[in-house]
């Protein structure tokens, strides 16, 4: 119990109540997805290896639906939502598992689309080849193809058709979808950090979405046509992502100098850096994306670390860092006290203009380190990355409690905020609801977390 009242010791009131409602809002969509499950990873694999092996059987044929022709393999459109990785991961596992129960028995394999498979099919009966097991996914194993087995395939004697067994399960709790889910907040959190500097100051950056594509790329371009392109190694990778980084950088460094010293609103400076950035980012590619990038581009954004995403180990230390530095530090201080009133801030000694441009600053390199995340999560670089992505990002950081009048936010807040907002979107998915009427939806979150706000101010 002791424990537990420590771990949420960490929670701010407000912020607890918002995890309670994320818990809340989880537990719904988890209850509202409950569906049955077909698996077909390596666990159902080796499920169905042992049923099998229960039957002892001599000759087996193992049929998954990925393409073994095309380069590296991919999952054919009979495989449903199932990964290239997780169906080759399933037939490596059935057949591992039914090799270590009868190391005698005969295995043969079908991959591929209904063709492909017909074809295995067709050959093995003219071989009169005798099966006694047909080991497939549940998607694969509804197609017609198998409900004439015997008269189609005569010679093949009368095997049985096994698949993983069917259960209920909440879609929205599938590892894949807590996995998406993840891979969706990434950019969005990285960005989120940015905008709750520059909110709680009392401005606003609508440039941030516009920087994603800017830096997506410059980065793959200068790795496309000066580092080598497919055969660019990590240093040079390296270089050209820092060069998008800095330029996202220097886009901040810029807003930030206007609102200062030309006394500038930021509204207008950063949403004409918005337009300016955007086209600045077609104008660079032509309309086109760049994507001749090598493969091991992607681990940023699609690697793992000791079996998580790599882009969560990113968000953690990203959000452990600006947590310690808003609480702990002097410019945190300085941030809440130029947000909660300006002049008394500069009257007390703050430099307001300097802490301004640090805010606007760092937003700029946050959107930029956000823009080379994306281009390895797409591996390519595209003038269209980041498209409304600081409304997005104004909503995470609205919905997680930082005030739009300044002097009030937590970083805390921010990643409860901007995960309130993935699951939100991954749960209308998830239930079908129509593209048009999930903008209304976000738009309704919005209106009212800042109605709470505003109230919350006025109290």
């Amino acid at each position: 119990m002791s424990r537990s009242r420590s771990w949420l010791s960490i929670l701010p009131r407000t912020e607890l109540v918002r995890f309670g409602g994320l818990v809340v809002l989880c537990a719904a969509l988890g209850l509202a997805t409950i569906r049955v499950q077909y698996d077909a990873d390596a666990a159902a694999g080796g499920r169905l290896g042992r049923d099998a092996a229960i039957r002892a059987p001599t000759r087996v044929l193992i049929v998954i639906p990925v393409d073994a022709s095309a380069e590296g393999a991919v999952a054919s459109p009979s495989a449903g939502d199932l990964t290239q990785s997780q169906l080759v991961a399933f037939a490596d596992a059935a057949r591992s598992t039914l090799l270590t129960a009868h190391p005698q028995v005969k295995i043969h394999e079908a991959r591929g689309d209904t063709r492909a498979i017909r074809k295995v099919l067709e050959q093995l009966n003219r071989d009169k080849q005798r099966l006694d097991l047909i080991l497939t996914t549940h998607e694969v194993g509804r197609q017609a193809l198998f409900e004439d087995l015997v008269e189609d395939f005569p010679d093949l004697g009368t095997p049985a058709l096994l698949s993983p067994q069917a259960y209920h399960w909440p879609t929205f709790f599938k590892v894949g979808n807590l996995l998406n889910i993840a891979d969706r907040i990434t950019v969005i959190a990285v960005l989120a950090v940015g905008m709750t500097l520059v909110i709680i100051t009392g401005g606003i950056d609508l440039s941030v979405g516009s920087l994603i594509a800017f830096s997506a790329v410059l980065s793959c371009l200068l790795i496309q046509d000066y580092g080598g392109g497919l055969s660019a190694g990590r240093g040079m990778m390296l270089v050209c992502s820092l060069a998008g980084i800095t330029v996202g950088t220097l886009f901040g460094l810029m807003n930030g100098l206007l609102i200062t010293q030309l006394r500038m609103p930021p509204f207008i400076v950063t949403l004409a850096t918005m337009l300016a950035v955007s086209g600045g980012a077609y104008m660079l590619t032509g309309g086109e994306s760049a994507h001749q990038i090598p493969a091991t581009f992607t681990w940023l954004g699609r690697g793992t670390l000791m079996g998580l995403p790599a882009s969560l180990w990113l968000l953690a230390v990203l959000y452990a860092i600006a947590h310690f530095v808003m609480l702990r530090t002097p410019g945190g201080r300085y941030l809440y006290a130029v947000g909660g009133n300006r002049e008394a801030a500069r009257l007390s000694g703050i430099h307001t203009e300097r802490v301004l441009l640090a805010a606007y600053l760092l937003s700029g390199l946050l959107a930029g380190f956000g823009g080379v995340i994306m281009a390895s999560q797409y591996k390519s670089g595209s003038p269209m990355f980041g498209q409304t992505y600081e409304l997005k990002v104004i909503a995470a950081v609205v919905v997680g409690g930082t005030s739009l009048s300044g002097g009030r936010g937590t970083m805390i807040g921010t990643l409860i905020g901007a995960l309130m907002i993935a699951v939100i979107e991954n749960g209308m998915n998830l239930l079908q609801v129509e593209p048009y009427l999930q903008k209304v939806v976000l738009g309704l979150v919005i209106l009212i977390a800042v109605g709470i706000d505003q109230r919350s101010a006025t109290r």
